[in-house]
Protein backbone atom coordinates (compact mmCIF):
# COMPACT_ATOMS: atom_id res chain seq x y z
CA UNK A 1 0.00 0.00 0.00
CA UNK A 2 1.61 3.16 -1.05
CA UNK A 3 0.43 6.60 0.63
CA UNK A 4 0.81 8.52 -2.64
CA UNK A 5 0.49 7.09 -6.13
CA UNK A 6 1.54 9.89 -9.03
CA UNK A 7 0.71 8.28 -12.67
CA UNK A 8 3.23 9.70 -14.89
CA UNK A 9 6.87 10.45 -14.91
CA UNK A 10 7.12 13.62 -16.35
CA UNK A 11 7.63 16.84 -14.97
CA UNK A 12 3.91 17.46 -13.10
CA UNK A 13 4.52 13.87 -11.60
CA UNK A 14 7.64 14.50 -10.43
CA UNK A 15 7.05 17.79 -9.15
CA UNK A 16 3.85 16.52 -6.96
CA UNK A 17 6.21 13.09 -5.56
CA UNK A 18 9.16 15.18 -4.43
CA UNK A 19 6.56 17.59 -2.98
CA UNK A 20 4.42 14.83 -1.11
CA UNK A 21 8.10 13.03 -0.11
CA UNK A 22 9.56 16.52 1.29
CA UNK A 23 7.02 16.97 3.63
CA UNK A 24 6.46 13.51 4.72
CA UNK A 25 10.35 11.87 4.20
CA UNK A 26 8.35 9.13 6.18
CA UNK A 27 5.43 8.19 3.77
CA UNK A 28 5.88 5.71 1.16
CA UNK A 29 5.47 7.75 -2.74
CA UNK A 30 5.97 6.28 -5.73
CA UNK A 31 5.93 7.19 -9.31
CA UNK A 32 4.10 4.96 -11.74
CA UNK A 33 5.52 6.03 -15.60
CA UNK A 34 4.18 3.59 -18.72
CA UNK A 35 7.55 3.92 -21.12
CA UNK A 36 10.77 3.55 -20.62
CA UNK A 37 11.64 7.08 -20.04
CA UNK A 38 11.43 9.73 -17.40
CA UNK A 39 10.91 13.39 -18.21
CA UNK A 40 10.56 12.91 -22.45
CA UNK A 41 9.11 16.01 -22.83
CA UNK A 42 11.50 18.08 -20.71
CA UNK A 43 14.28 16.26 -22.41
CA UNK A 44 13.15 17.69 -25.82
CA UNK A 45 11.63 21.24 -24.47
CA UNK A 46 13.46 23.89 -25.95
CA UNK A 47 16.06 22.14 -28.79
CA UNK A 48 17.25 19.99 -26.03
CA UNK A 49 17.48 23.12 -24.06
CA UNK A 50 14.51 22.72 -21.38
CA UNK A 51 12.54 26.13 -21.24
CA UNK A 52 12.01 25.41 -17.65
CA UNK A 53 9.54 28.94 -17.00
CA UNK A 54 8.82 32.70 -18.10
CA UNK A 55 10.68 35.78 -16.84
CA UNK A 56 6.72 37.07 -15.99
CA UNK A 57 6.42 37.18 -12.12
CA UNK A 58 2.90 39.18 -11.98
CA UNK A 59 0.53 36.24 -11.29
CA UNK A 60 -2.19 38.58 -13.01
CA UNK A 61 0.17 38.74 -16.28
CA UNK A 62 1.39 35.17 -16.65
CA UNK A 63 -1.81 33.59 -16.43
CA UNK A 64 -2.83 35.43 -19.27
CA UNK A 65 -0.49 33.45 -21.16
CA UNK A 66 -3.53 30.25 -20.99
CA UNK A 67 -5.83 30.09 -23.84
CA UNK A 68 -7.44 27.87 -21.30
CA UNK A 69 -7.15 27.35 -17.39
CA UNK A 70 -6.36 31.41 -16.91
CA UNK A 71 -8.50 31.91 -14.19
CA UNK A 72 -8.02 29.00 -12.40
CA UNK A 73 -4.56 29.20 -12.43
CA UNK A 74 -4.20 32.42 -10.74
CA UNK A 75 -4.28 31.34 -7.21
CA UNK A 76 -1.95 28.22 -8.07
CA UNK A 77 0.84 31.47 -9.11
CA UNK A 78 0.11 33.43 -5.81
CA UNK A 79 1.33 30.37 -3.76
CA UNK A 80 3.88 28.79 -6.36
CA UNK A 81 4.97 31.00 -9.55
CA UNK A 82 8.00 31.74 -11.81
CA UNK A 83 9.76 32.91 -8.64
CA UNK A 84 9.67 29.85 -6.97
CA UNK A 85 10.84 27.67 -9.12
CA UNK A 86 13.93 29.45 -10.29
CA UNK A 87 14.61 29.39 -6.35
CA UNK A 88 13.25 25.41 -6.08
CA UNK A 89 15.88 24.76 -8.97
CA UNK A 90 18.42 26.95 -7.27
CA UNK A 91 18.37 25.33 -4.29
CA UNK A 92 19.54 22.16 -6.21
CA UNK A 93 22.85 23.26 -7.73
CA UNK A 94 20.37 24.91 -10.91
CA UNK A 95 20.65 28.31 -12.26
CA UNK A 96 18.47 29.90 -14.61
CA UNK A 97 19.08 32.38 -17.05
CA UNK A 98 16.88 35.08 -19.20
CA UNK A 99 16.24 35.34 -22.77
CA UNK A 100 15.12 38.48 -24.40
CA UNK A 101 11.95 37.23 -25.05
CA UNK A 102 11.28 35.75 -21.57
CA UNK A 103 12.16 32.50 -21.83
CA UNK A 104 13.91 31.15 -19.03
CA UNK A 105 16.78 28.10 -19.46
CA UNK A 106 19.17 26.50 -17.53
CA UNK A 107 22.93 28.00 -17.81
CA UNK A 108 23.88 25.17 -19.24
CA UNK A 109 21.30 25.44 -22.31
CA UNK A 110 21.33 21.61 -21.83
CA UNK A 111 17.86 19.78 -20.69
CA UNK A 112 19.89 17.05 -18.62
CA UNK A 113 20.98 19.72 -15.78
CA UNK A 114 17.04 19.60 -15.17
CA UNK A 115 16.13 15.89 -15.30
CA UNK A 116 19.61 15.09 -13.45
CA UNK A 117 18.38 17.67 -10.58
CA UNK A 118 15.04 16.53 -10.53
CA UNK A 119 15.86 12.55 -10.95
CA UNK A 120 19.10 13.41 -7.96
CA UNK A 121 16.18 14.46 -5.52
CA UNK A 122 14.09 11.68 -5.96
CA UNK A 123 16.80 9.24 -5.23
CA UNK A 124 17.85 11.57 -2.71
CA UNK A 125 14.29 11.75 -0.90
CA UNK A 126 13.59 8.05 -1.70
CA UNK A 127 10.69 8.42 -4.01
CA UNK A 128 9.94 4.63 -5.60
CA UNK A 129 10.26 5.55 -9.66
CA UNK A 130 8.70 2.30 -11.84
CA UNK A 131 9.09 2.04 -14.82
CA UNK A 132 7.25 0.28 -18.12
CA UNK A 133 4.18 0.18 -15.53
CA UNK A 134 1.40 0.53 -17.81
CA UNK A 135 -1.79 0.96 -15.53
CA UNK A 136 -4.39 -1.17 -16.30
CA UNK A 137 -5.24 -1.77 -12.52
CA UNK A 138 -4.20 1.03 -10.04
CA UNK A 139 -1.90 0.29 -7.43
CA UNK A 140 -3.33 -0.09 -3.87
CA UNK A 141 -3.20 4.04 -2.49
CA UNK A 142 -4.32 6.27 0.00
CA UNK A 143 -4.38 9.14 -2.28
CA UNK A 144 -3.42 9.14 -6.60
CA UNK A 145 -2.46 11.81 -7.97
CA UNK A 146 -2.91 11.35 -12.05
CA UNK A 147 -0.37 13.71 -14.08
CA UNK A 148 -0.51 11.26 -17.21
CA UNK A 149 -0.33 14.19 -19.38
CA UNK A 150 -2.18 13.82 -23.08
CA UNK A 151 -2.07 9.80 -22.26
CA UNK A 152 -5.42 8.32 -23.32
CA UNK A 153 -5.23 5.46 -20.32
CA UNK A 154 -4.97 8.54 -17.68
CA UNK A 155 -8.20 9.94 -19.19
CA UNK A 156 -9.83 6.69 -19.11
CA UNK A 157 -8.91 6.37 -15.31
CA UNK A 158 -10.54 9.94 -14.56
CA UNK A 159 -13.46 8.78 -16.15
CA UNK A 160 -13.61 5.61 -13.94
CA UNK A 161 -14.01 7.97 -11.24
CA UNK A 162 -16.86 10.06 -12.83
CA UNK A 163 -15.08 12.36 -14.56
CA UNK A 164 -15.88 14.68 -17.57
CA UNK A 165 -12.88 14.67 -20.40
CA UNK A 166 -13.27 17.75 -22.27
CA UNK A 167 -12.40 16.47 -26.16
CA UNK A 168 -8.70 17.11 -26.55
CA UNK A 169 -7.49 18.87 -30.16
CA UNK A 170 -3.59 19.93 -30.28
CA UNK A 171 -2.87 23.50 -29.71
CA UNK A 172 1.04 24.84 -30.64
CA UNK A 173 1.25 23.86 -33.76
CA UNK A 174 2.77 25.71 -36.93
CA UNK A 175 0.69 26.96 -40.50
CA UNK A 176 0.95 24.37 -43.54
CA UNK A 177 0.54 27.10 -46.57
CA UNK A 178 1.11 24.71 -49.56
CA UNK A 179 0.39 27.86 -51.98
CA UNK A 180 2.60 30.40 -50.68
CA UNK A 181 5.66 31.59 -52.61
CA UNK A 182 7.17 32.71 -49.51
CA UNK A 183 8.61 28.88 -49.18
CA UNK A 184 11.82 29.38 -51.18
CA UNK A 185 12.80 31.67 -48.65
CA UNK A 186 12.67 28.86 -45.65
CA UNK A 187 14.37 29.87 -42.46
CA UNK A 188 13.91 34.10 -42.77
CA UNK A 189 12.29 35.65 -39.65
CA UNK A 190 10.32 38.52 -39.49
CA UNK A 191 10.90 40.14 -36.11
CA UNK A 192 7.57 42.31 -35.52
CA UNK A 193 4.73 40.68 -37.58
CA UNK A 194 0.81 40.65 -36.71
CA UNK A 195 -0.80 37.31 -37.78
CA UNK A 196 -4.94 37.11 -37.84
CA UNK A 197 -7.04 33.84 -39.27
CA UNK A 198 -10.36 34.75 -40.80
CA UNK A 199 -13.18 34.51 -38.37
CA UNK A 200 -11.27 34.24 -35.76
CA UNK A 201 -11.15 37.75 -33.46
CA UNK A 202 -7.79 37.34 -31.84
CA UNK A 203 -4.69 38.07 -33.63
CA UNK A 204 -1.16 37.79 -32.11
CA UNK A 205 2.25 39.60 -33.21
CA UNK A 206 5.70 38.74 -32.56
CA UNK A 207 8.21 36.95 -34.58
CA UNK A 208 7.59 34.89 -37.40
CA UNK A 209 9.23 32.61 -39.24
CA UNK A 210 8.81 31.60 -43.00
CA UNK A 211 9.07 27.35 -43.43
CA UNK A 212 9.25 25.57 -46.37
CA UNK A 213 5.82 24.28 -45.42
CA UNK A 214 4.63 27.59 -44.55
CA UNK A 215 4.71 29.59 -41.45
CA UNK A 216 6.07 28.88 -37.51
CA UNK A 217 7.88 31.21 -35.22
CA UNK A 218 6.17 32.24 -31.89
CA UNK A 219 3.35 34.47 -33.28
CA UNK A 220 1.96 31.75 -35.52
CA UNK A 221 2.45 29.37 -32.43
CA UNK A 222 0.72 31.46 -29.77
CA UNK A 223 -2.00 32.10 -32.10
CA UNK A 224 -2.30 28.40 -32.95
CA UNK A 225 -2.99 27.94 -29.18
CA UNK A 226 -6.10 30.62 -28.49
CA UNK A 227 -7.44 29.18 -32.26
CA UNK A 228 -6.65 25.68 -31.53
CA UNK A 229 -10.67 24.90 -31.42
CA UNK A 230 -11.60 27.01 -33.79
CA UNK A 231 -9.09 25.91 -36.42
CA UNK A 232 -9.96 21.95 -35.60
CA UNK A 233 -14.02 23.07 -36.49
CA UNK A 234 -12.59 24.53 -39.40
CA UNK A 235 -10.28 21.34 -40.65
CA UNK A 236 -7.36 23.34 -40.85
CA UNK A 237 -8.86 25.40 -43.64
CA UNK A 238 -8.59 29.41 -43.34
CA UNK A 239 -7.29 32.87 -45.10
CA UNK A 240 -4.32 33.81 -42.86
CA UNK A 241 -3.66 37.78 -42.73
CA UNK A 242 0.24 38.97 -42.40
CA UNK A 243 0.72 42.19 -41.40
CA UNK A 244 4.83 42.60 -41.74
CA UNK A 245 4.57 46.03 -40.53
CA UNK A 246 2.83 46.01 -37.84
CA UNK A 247 4.18 48.77 -35.79
CA UNK A 248 4.46 51.33 -38.61
CA UNK A 249 2.59 52.65 -41.20
CA UNK A 250 4.13 51.57 -44.75
CA UNK A 251 2.81 54.34 -47.38
CA UNK A 252 3.88 57.54 -46.06
CA UNK A 253 7.69 55.62 -45.47
CA UNK A 254 7.39 54.25 -49.11
CA UNK A 255 6.76 58.12 -50.32
CA UNK A 256 9.45 59.74 -48.56
CA UNK A 257 11.86 56.91 -49.43
CA UNK A 258 10.86 57.35 -53.32
CA UNK A 259 11.58 61.39 -52.93
CA UNK A 260 14.35 61.04 -51.11
CA UNK A 261 16.43 58.07 -53.17
CA UNK A 262 14.81 58.13 -56.27
CA UNK A 263 17.76 56.64 -58.46
CA UNK A 264 18.32 53.85 -56.47
CA UNK A 265 16.77 50.06 -57.30
CA UNK A 266 13.70 49.69 -55.79
CA UNK A 267 14.54 45.46 -55.48
CA UNK A 268 17.78 46.07 -54.17
CA UNK A 269 17.47 48.86 -51.36
CA UNK A 270 14.38 48.98 -49.13
CA UNK A 271 13.21 51.21 -45.88
CA UNK A 272 12.08 48.52 -43.79
CA UNK A 273 15.05 46.64 -42.93
CA UNK A 274 13.56 43.39 -44.81
CA UNK A 275 15.82 40.72 -45.69
CA UNK A 276 17.06 41.17 -49.20
CA UNK A 277 15.47 37.91 -50.68
CA UNK A 278 12.34 38.63 -48.50
CA UNK A 279 12.06 42.18 -50.15
CA UNK A 280 12.38 41.49 -53.96
CA UNK A 281 9.39 39.48 -53.81
CA UNK A 282 7.71 42.28 -52.75
CA UNK A 283 9.20 45.10 -54.83
CA UNK A 284 9.81 46.00 -58.76
CA UNK A 285 13.16 45.76 -60.22
CA UNK A 286 13.35 49.61 -61.32
CA UNK A 287 14.45 52.78 -59.97
CA UNK A 288 12.03 53.84 -57.07
CA UNK A 289 11.44 57.58 -59.63
CA UNK A 290 9.85 54.91 -61.67
CA UNK A 291 7.59 53.51 -59.17
CA UNK A 292 3.72 55.08 -59.45
CA UNK A 293 2.48 56.57 -56.27
CA UNK A 294 -0.11 53.91 -57.04
CA UNK A 295 1.73 51.00 -56.88
CA UNK A 296 3.18 52.41 -53.61
CA UNK A 297 0.01 52.24 -52.13
CA UNK A 298 -0.64 48.78 -53.40
CA UNK A 299 2.50 47.55 -51.85
CA UNK A 300 1.91 49.16 -48.67
CA UNK A 301 -1.79 47.32 -48.08
CA UNK A 302 -0.06 44.13 -49.07
CA UNK A 303 2.64 44.66 -46.31
CA UNK A 304 -0.34 45.30 -44.28
CA UNK A 305 -2.54 42.51 -45.27
CA UNK A 306 -1.12 40.02 -47.11
CA UNK A 307 -3.24 37.06 -47.59
CA UNK A 308 -2.25 33.33 -47.68
CA UNK A 309 -4.73 30.26 -47.71
CA UNK A 310 -3.96 27.74 -44.59
CA UNK A 311 -4.32 24.28 -45.37
CA UNK A 312 -3.29 22.16 -42.85
CA UNK A 313 -0.90 22.03 -39.69
CA UNK A 314 1.93 20.74 -38.67
CA UNK A 315 3.13 19.65 -35.25
CA UNK A 316 6.32 21.60 -33.48
CA UNK A 317 9.21 19.76 -33.11
CA UNK A 318 9.68 21.28 -29.89
CA UNK A 319 5.71 21.70 -28.37
CA UNK A 320 3.45 18.84 -28.49
CA UNK A 321 0.53 20.48 -26.02
CA UNK A 322 -3.03 19.55 -26.55
CA UNK A 323 -6.49 21.49 -25.22
CA UNK A 324 -8.53 19.70 -23.59
CA UNK A 325 -8.56 17.07 -20.56
CA UNK A 326 -10.13 17.08 -17.43
CA UNK A 327 -12.87 19.31 -17.03
CA UNK A 328 -11.52 22.41 -14.85
CA UNK A 329 -14.45 23.07 -12.73
CA UNK A 330 -14.51 19.37 -11.38
CA UNK A 331 -11.30 19.75 -9.68
CA UNK A 332 -10.69 22.25 -6.43
CA UNK A 333 -7.71 24.26 -7.68
CA UNK A 334 -6.59 25.23 -4.36
CA UNK A 335 -5.46 21.66 -3.47
CA UNK A 336 -5.67 20.46 -6.86
CA UNK A 337 -8.00 17.34 -5.51
CA UNK A 338 -11.12 16.00 -7.39
CA UNK A 339 -14.56 17.63 -6.52
CA UNK A 340 -16.23 13.82 -7.03
CA UNK A 341 -13.91 11.56 -6.15
CA UNK A 342 -11.63 12.13 -2.53
CA UNK A 343 -8.38 11.57 -2.45
CA UNK A 344 -7.66 11.70 -6.43
CA UNK A 345 -5.69 14.74 -7.31
CA UNK A 346 -4.75 16.12 -10.85
CA UNK A 347 -1.40 18.05 -11.83
CA UNK A 348 -0.01 18.96 -15.13
CA UNK A 349 -1.49 18.83 -18.70
CA UNK A 350 -4.30 15.52 -17.98
CA UNK A 351 -6.40 19.35 -17.07
CA UNK A 352 -7.96 21.21 -19.63
CA UNK A 353 -5.10 23.94 -19.43
CA UNK A 354 -2.54 24.68 -22.00
CA UNK A 355 -0.31 27.41 -21.99
CA UNK A 356 1.49 29.78 -25.66
CA UNK A 357 4.89 28.85 -25.86
CA UNK A 358 7.34 30.24 -23.48
CA UNK A 359 7.85 28.25 -20.90
CA UNK A 360 4.44 28.42 -19.77
CA UNK A 361 3.25 25.18 -19.94
CA UNK A 362 6.26 23.82 -17.47
CA UNK A 363 4.65 26.40 -15.00
CA UNK A 364 1.53 25.03 -15.16
CA UNK A 365 3.39 21.36 -14.67
CA UNK A 366 4.98 22.81 -11.20
CA UNK A 367 2.60 24.59 -9.70
CA UNK A 368 -0.12 22.16 -10.37
CA UNK A 369 2.59 19.43 -9.43
CA UNK A 370 3.83 21.24 -6.52
CA UNK A 371 -0.09 21.72 -4.75
CA UNK A 372 -1.37 18.20 -5.77
CA UNK A 373 1.50 16.64 -3.99
CA UNK A 374 1.21 18.91 -0.81
CA UNK A 375 -2.31 18.33 -0.44
CA UNK A 376 -1.86 14.81 -0.97
CA UNK A 377 0.60 14.04 1.63
CA UNK A 378 -1.49 16.29 3.77
CA UNK A 379 -4.16 13.79 3.83
CA UNK A 380 -1.81 10.47 4.77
Amino acid sequence: MYDVAVIGGGAAGFFAALRAKSLRPELKVAIFEKSGALLSKVRISGGGRCNVTHHQFDPVLLSKNYPRGSKELLGLFHRFGPLDTIAWFKERGVELKTEKDGRMFPITDSSETIINALVGEAKELGVEIRLKEKITTLPEAKTLILASGSSPDGYEIARSYGHTIVPTVPSLFTFNIPTSPLKELSGIAIQDVKVTIDGFSMSQRGPLLITHFGFSGPAVLKLSAWAARFLHEKGYLADVHIDWLSSIKAYPILLNYKKEHPKKVMSTDNPFQFPKNFWKLFSMDKPWKDVSDKDLLILAEKLHNDVYKMEGKTTHKEEFVTAGGVMLKEVDFRTMQSKIAPHLFFAGEILDIDGVTGGFNFQNAWSTGYTAGQSAASLC
